[in-house]
C-alpha cells in the first residue's frame, strides 16, 4: 500500500503543483505510445491546441427504413463510433460503445439489424459483428481478415470476403447475422481483391467483383446454390469497374473507364458491354446509387477534387445539378457514400475547407438540400478557415501537375511564409480541398502555408495519368514532380523559399524520405508518418491479402531487373544523402507498412549522425485512430515544425 502524506503536507505539494507556471508542465505520452527523441510536450502548447483538436466529423452510414432515421459515424469520446439520428438536426445518440473504432456500419433492408466492421489495435484483420443493445456479438472467425459485401434485399444474408482459407485470398461467403451457425463458403477464389457487390433481388444471385488493381477488374454473376460465376465483364479487355449493383429491373450498373480516360457511370448489357449514361466529357463518377424504383439516379463527379452532386431521370437523360451543398468533398466510405432511402430521399456526406464533415439529405424532385448534423469545431468559427488555391504547373517533362496551396491571412502574418508540402498517400490517392481539422493551427496560429500536391499516379485525373508512375522504373517520375512544385512554390512571393519542408503518409511517407534523400538543400525537416523505407522489404513483409495488389503498382521484387531497380530508388539506399531532421511515425501493428520499415530507417539515419525524432504507437496500426495517440503524434509534428521551421518558440 502507498503511505498517505499528512494532509498538510498533501495540501502543500498540491499547491506546488498549481503554482507552477503552465508553460514548465509537461504531458505524459499515452500508455501505448514509445517516445524517441521527441522532446517533453509542455502543457501550454496542449493547451493552446486544444480548440483544434476537439473537431468532430458525422460521416454519413445509410438510412433505417423502420423509422427513417439516419445512422452515422462521428467521434465523442476516444474513437469513431454509430450514432442515430432521429431527424433533421436532431441530436446524435450513441448506439456503439467499443473501445476500437468502427470502420463502418450497415443496416438491413427493413431496419431490423445492424451489422459493424471493427478490428483490433489496427491490425486490419476485421471482424463482422451484429449490434445488438450496444453489445456486439461476433458473427466471423475471430482470426481472419473479412469485409463487408453487402446486405441481401430480404435481410436474410450478409455477403462478405473472408482470408480465413489461407490467409492471401479472399473467398466468398454468406451469413444469416441471426444464425452465425448458417455461415458457408459460396466461392473458393484466388486473389485479395474479390468481395460481393450485390445481391438479386430474390436473393439466388449475387455480383462479384474482382479488383485486380486500380487499372483491372472483372464483374462475375454468382449463383449462390451452385457456386458458378459467370463473367459479366469481358476477360480480354483491361478496364476498370467499380461498385456494380443490380438495378429494380435487373440491370446491372457500374462506374467503369472502357472506351474512356475517367469512370463513367452506365450499365452493363447482355454481351458485356459498357453502355455510358453519364455524359460528362471529363472527371471521374466517384458515387453514385440508383433510386429503389429505378426512376433516377445521383451521382457526383470528382472536378478537380471537388464533389458535384447529380440527378437524372432515368426515362429522360435529363440531369440537373445539385447547387445547395457546400463546396467539397463526399468523404471515402468503406460502403456506399450515397444511399437513396425507400421513401426517395437522397443521403450522403460532405466536408470543405469551412464544413468539418456532416451528413445532409436531397428531395429528388426539388433538389432541396436539409442538413441533419452539425459538427462541432472546439468552439472555432469554420467560416474563418482558409480556402485553398489551385496551383497548376509543368513538370520536368511538361506533364502538368496541380495542388492545393492554404495561405495565412497576411494582415496577420505579413512577410514571407514558411511551408509545408503534405503528400497523400496511395499512391491511387488524391488531396482534395477537405477539413483541415488541427492543420488549420499551423495556418491560424503559426502562420504556416500548406500545400498538398497531387503528383503523377493520384486518381481523379484519369487512367493516363494514374498509371504513369506505375513499376520501379517510373516510380521516381513522381519524386521529380515534387521538385517542379518546389521550383514554383519558391517563386511565390508570400513564401519563403529557405523555410520549406515534407510531410507524408504512407506512401506519401516514402515521397517524404524520397524527397529527403533528392531536395535536402531545399528543406528543412521532414515528417514521414507509416513510410516505406525500403520497397523490397516493404513487398516482402506487407500482409500477404495484398503483396500482389502491390507488385501491380510497384514492381515485383522476385523478377532479378525489378528488384535491383526497387532497391536503387528505396529512399534506404540513399540514406547518407539525408541531410535534414526526421520525425518518424510508427504503428505496432501495422500490417501494410510494417514497424521494421521505419526501425531501419531510423538506424540508418542516426548511424550517419543525422537527427530522428520516433513515436511509435503499440496499439495502433496503419495510421492512428485512437484519439490520445492521434493527438500526441500532432502535439510531436507541433513541436517539430516549431523547431524546423519558425525556430525553438519563435517565428
Amino acid at each position: 500500500m502507498t503511505p498517505r502524506l499528512p494532509l498538510t503536507l498533501a495540501l502543500l505539494a498540491s499547491a506546488a503543483v498549481f503554482a507552477t507556471p503552465l508553460a514548465a508542465q509537461t504531458v505524459a505520452p499515452p500508455p501505448a505510445m514509445v517516445v524517441d527523441g521527441v522532446p517533453a510536450i509542455p502543457q501550454d502548447l496542449v493547451a493552446g491546441l486544444a480548440p483544434y483538436q476537439q473537431s468532430r466529423h458525422a460521416n454519413f452510414l445509410g438510412w433505417n427504413a423502420a423509422d427513417r432515421s439516419m445512422l452515422v459515424k462521428t467521434r465523442f469520446g476516444g474513437s469513431d463510433q454509430v450514432h442515430v439520428v432521429a431527424k433533421a438536426e436532431g441530436d446524435r445518440r450513441q448506439i456503439s460503445f467499443e473501445n476500437e473504432p468502427i470502420l463502418t456500419a450497415a443496416l438491413s433492408p427493413e431496419g431490423d439489424a445492424l451489422v459493424i466492421q471493427k478490428d483490433k489495435g489496427g491490425d486490419e484483420f476485421y471482424q463482422l459483428y451484429v449490434l445488438e443493445a450496444g453489445r456486439p456479438r461476433l458473427i466471423t472467425d475471430g482470426k481472419s481478415r473479412n469485409w463487408f459485401g453487402a446486405w441481401a434485399p430480404n435481410g436474410r444474408l450478409v455477403g462478405y470476403a473472408s482470408s480465413r482459407r489461407n490467409g492471401a485470398d479472399m473467398d466468398l461467403y454468406v451469413v444469416d447475422p441471426k444464425d452465425p451457425k448458417s455461415d458457408r463458403l459460396v466461392a473458393e477464389v484466388k486473389g485479395g481483391g474479390w468481395n460481393i457487390a450485390d445481391f438479386s433481388a430474390d436473393g439466388s444471385k449475387a455480383l462479384v467483383l474482382n479488383r485486380m488493381s486500380i487499372n483491372e477488374a472483372m464483374v462475375y454473376e454468382l449463383d449462390l446454390s451452385s457456386g458458378k460465376m459467370r463473367a459479366l465483364t469481358d476477360v480480354k479487355t483491361k478496364a476498370s469497374y467499380v461498385d456494380p449493383k443490380y438495378g429494380h429491373d435487373g440491370a446491372v450498373w457500374l462506374t467503369s473507364n472502357k472506351g474512356s480516360d475517367f469512370l463513367r457511370l452506365g450499365k452493363l448489357d447482355a454481351k458485356g458491354g459498357f453502355t455510358p449514361v453519364s455524359k460528362e466529357p471529363r472527371w471521374d463518377v466517384s458515387d453514385y446509387a440508383v433510386a429503389p424504383d429505378g426512376s433516377f439516379v445521383v451521382y457526383a463527379i470528382n472536378e478537380a477534387g471537388v464533389s458535384r452532386v447529380r440527378v437524372m431521370d432515368v426515362a429522360t437523360g435529363a440531369v440537373r445539378p445539385v447547387d445547395g451543398l457546400p463546396a467539397g468533398v463526399i468523404p471515402y466510405s468503406i460502403g456506399a457514400a450515397i444511399q437513396i432511402a425507400p421513401w426517395g430521399d437522397i443521403g450522403l456526406s460532405m466536408s470543405s475547407a469551412k464544413v468539418p464533415g456532416d451528413a445532409f439529405s436531397i428531395d429528388p424532385k426539388t433538389l432541396a438540400v436539409t442538413q441533419w448534423t452539425h459538427s462541432e469545431t472546439g468552439g472555432l468559427d469554420p467560416s474563418l478557415n482558409v480556402e485553398p488555391r489551385l496551383v497548376e504547373v509543368a513538370s520536368f517533362d511538361g506533364e502538368k501537375v496541380s495542388g492545393f496551396l492554404y495561405q495565412p491571412d497576411p494582415a496577420k502574418f505579413p512577410g514571407k511564409r514558411p511551408l509545408i508540402v503534405d503528400i497523400h498517400g496511395g499512391p491511387e490517392g488524391q488531396t482534395r480541398p477537405d477539413f483541415q481539422g488541427p492543420n488549420n493551427y499551423l495556418l491560424n496560429e503559426l502562420g504556416v502555408a500548406l500545400f498538398f500536391p497531387n503528383v503523377r499516379g493520384s486518381t481523379g485525373y484519369g487512367a493516363r495519368f494514374v498509371n504513369l508512375d506505375n513499376g520501379p522504373f517510373k516510380r521516381e517520375d513522381s519524386v521529380k514532380d515534387i521538385g517542379a512544385f518546389l521550383d514554383a512554390l519558391e517563386k511565390e512571393p508570400a513564401l519563403d523559399a529557405g523555410r520549406f519542408a515534407v510531410n507524408g503518409v504512407s506512401y506519401g511517407g516514402y515521397m517524404c524520405y524520397a524527397s529527403a534523400t533528392h531536395y535536402s538543400a531545399r528543406l528543412k525537416g521532414a515528417n514521414c508518418y507509416v513510410a516505406i523505407s525500403n520497397f523490397v522489404t516493404f513487398l516482402q513483409n506487407t500482409q500477404a491479402y495484398r503483396r500482389d495488389l502491390r507488385r501491380v503498382e510497384y514492381g515485383d521484387e522476385r523478377d532479378p531487373k525489378q528488384r535491383e531497380q526497387l532497391m536503387k530508388i528505396s529512399p534506404l539506399t540513399s540514406v547518407d544523402k539525408i541531410k535534414i531532421p526526421l520525425l518518424v511515425a510508427t504503428g505496432g501493428t501495422d500490417p501494410r507498412v510494417p514497424a521494421s520499415e521505419a526501425d531501419q530507417m531510423i538506424k540508418a539515419v542516426r548511424a550517419n549522425g543525422g537527427s530522428v525524432w520516433h513515436v511509435l504507437a503499440q496499439n495502433e496500426g496503419h495510421v492512428f485512430r485512437k484519439k490520445e495517440n492521434v493527438d500526441y503524434y500532432f502535439w510531436s509534428s507541433i513541436m517539430f515544425w516549431r523547431k524546423t521551421l519558425l525556430g525553438e518558440g519563435g517565428q
